[in-house]
């Protein structure tokens, strides 16, 4: 047994489990503790579980060598806990129905409240200099890597009105490629069991703007509004070169500040000329889910004709690099396949829910391309970059409903797909000491850990098999807190959540961002040479400026907490939006 003044932490998911899921916590300690014995006790300090710690799952890093399992599994009684093992004390947490999950994402909701922009905005209306935006041709960038602009930009037409929707991260850049993503996630939420009564709102905020940003009559798609960084020449400023409140930019008058006070909008493609298939794909399905929860049919009926007029654009022959964002490196999707099969699911199911004669139609085509994704795609899990996990789900809701036959993928090999995806998930948690199915030493790890909670409940929707119910359960509990900083990712959930994220509104105005989710750790190699300075302009945050998670970096990642850190602390709307689908699933459990 470990003495009682054995160093190290316990981590555990600061929201909790529902009485009946597996339940784990992890031990990390400098010294080796084997069966160390550990208790739960209540809010008033009365022992209510006993255990023994499990197997050392493996080191973490020099400094914390040893990980043991802490199994919980037997404390049902709802309540709110914390484990002790020796002078140790963990954060808390709650045992309650899995309908305990709407709380955290109801904070996620607003979030997205507080991203809005334009003159729907809760805050304070924001760039209604949108309202009349010019269009520009694609800029020229000095490399392939940055986003500084090499010359000036090129007027090509407008005005366009492209006000409203969510700003895309902590900056105030707006982009197709990812609202059409989160308003299908959120649509999706609202389709699969979300309560929040704000959500409807929400979404259509989002479906309003997205709709703008479809041309139908001229069958263009305009895909961003703003510029990431200005220019080599010094002429003017872009997004990234300033740290201000958003309800500053419409009257900014400073030198270069042009494509600030009047931010430029560009397109996919040339009017009428077909779009990138993942843009095409997604975009249509944000619109088909709406049609699918839309309780008036003739409005139904209106998003379905859209996001079927969008669909038919898709370029899907000699497709080359895709269209995300400009420039294509801050958002480098490369598969498309998926999109299409979404895009195909989500109309199927919108037409059969309104009893169109398309449906059928789309079932094939979204099952083509299915089997195109299977064949030439498969490899990743879900997230912003690959959203085959919930096209699959739905396109087995399809099959099922219209009783297709004869297409290019069955049943089985959808299910199939989401199974594969969820081994790869498993196989690296098998290996992780803290049990994560997504790698954290690159980008977006937070979001893929939600991704792989989300599909754990979409195979078992699909397929009533819950053999993957205790991994999605790790994969939330990584992601709130059960991982080696013992940080919970979601601004506002948990006893120790992200207190410093790279984001303007809240560092300026001292309020907290609740409900933002943010990238987590990442690579140690992108914090070399330390955070760097700050604006002016930005608080710093913490007030000391000290690392308190560095003795915590291992296998190659780093967390750091700090207004300055956008590696690890930058919020973004498709981190949030598939947090808080996969909190919406299981908390239908």
């Amino acid at each position: 047994m470990a003495s009682p003044g054995a160093q190290g932490f316990i981590r555990v998911d600061q929201v909790g489990f529902a009485p009946g899921e597996a339940k784990h916590a992890y031990l990390m300690t400098e010294a080796g503790a084997p069966a160390t014995r550990f208790t739960v006790v209540d809010r008033r300090g009365r022992q209510v579980l006993k255990g023994t710690a499990g197997r050392d799952l493996g080191t973490w890093n020099a400094a914390y060598p040893h990980v043991y399992d802490l199994d919980l599994s037997r404390l049902r009684v709802p309540g709110n806990y914390r484990i002790k093992a020796g002078s140790l004390v963990s954060a808390e947490f709650t045992i309650a129905p899995a309908a305990l999950l709407a709380v955290p994402a109801a904070k996620i909701v607003t979030f997205f409240g507080g991203q809005r922009d334009g003159a729907d905005a809760l805050r304070k209306p924001s760039h209604l200099n949108d309202r009349s935006a010019s269009v520009y041709d694609w800029p020229v960038f000095t490399g392939p890597d940055t986003d500084q602009i090499k010359g000036e930009l090129t007027k090509i037409g407008g005005p366009v009105d492209v006000e409203g929707g969510w700003f895309d991260a902590g900056d105030y850049l707006k982009f197709t490629h990812i609202l059409s993503y989160v308003d299908t996630m959120l649509w999706a939420a609202k389709r699969d069991g979300a309560v929040d009564p704000r959500l409807r709102a929400e979404a259509t905020h989002g479906l309003k703007y997205l709709d703008k940003m479809w041309d139908e009559q001229t069958k263009t798609l305009y895909i961003q509004v703003g510029i990431g960084a200005g220019n080599a020449e010094g002429t003017f400023a872009g997004d990234h070169d300033i740290w201000r409140l958003p309800e500053a930019d419409d009257h900014d008058t400073a030198e270069g500040r042009q494509f600030i006070r009047n931010r430029p909008v560009f397109r996919a493609a040339a009017p009428g000329e077909p779009i990138s298939p993942n843009l095409a794909g997604r975009t249509a399905a944000a619109f088909a889910l709406a049609a699918q929860v839309e309780p008036d049919p003739r409005k139904a009926a209106q998003w379905l004709e859209k996001a079927a007029s969008v669909y038919a654009m898709a370029k899907t022959d000699g497709v080359g690099q895709l269209v995300t964002s400009l420039p294509h490196a801050f958002y480098p999707e490369s598969v498309w396949r998926d999109d299409m099969e979404l895009g195909g699911a989500q109309l199927a199911l919108a037409a059969l829910r309104l009893r169109d004669p398309r449906a059928t139609e789309w079932v094939r085509q979204a099952a083509h391309w299915a089997a195109q994704y299977l064949e030439h795609e498969a490899g990743d899990t879900l997230n912003l970059y690959d959203v085959s996990a919930l096209a699959h789900a739905d396109l087995v809701k399809a099959l099922r409903k219209s009783r297709a036959t004869g297409l290019a993928v069955d049943e089985a090999g959808l299910i199939a797909g989401l199974k594969d995806q969820l081994e790869i998930g498993l196989g690296r948690a098998a290996a992780d000491p803290f049990r994560a199915g997504a790698r954290y030493d690159q980008f977006d790890s937070v979001p893929r850990t939600f991704g792989l909670a989300a599909t754990s409940r979409l195979y078992k929707r699909v397929t009533g098999d819950r053999s993957y119910d205790a991994f999605g359960t790790q994969q939330r509990n990584w992601a709130l807190g059960g991982n080696p900083w013992g940080v919970s990712f979601v601004a506002g959930v948990g006893e120790n959540a992200i207190r410093c994220p790279h984001y303007q509104i809240s560092n300026i105005t001292g309020k907290p961002v609740v409900g933002a989710v943010v990238n987590g750790p990442n690579n140690v190699s992108l914090f070399e040479g330390g955070l760097g300075g700050r604006f002016d302009e930005m608080p710093a945050c913490p007030a000391d400026e000290v690392d308190r998670y560095e003795k915590f970096t291992g296998h190659d990642s780093r967390f750091v907490d700090d207004v300055r850190s956008w590696q690890a602390s930058e919020p973004a709307d498709d981190f949030a939006a598939i947090a808080f689908y996969a909190l919406t699933l299981m908390a239908g459990d």
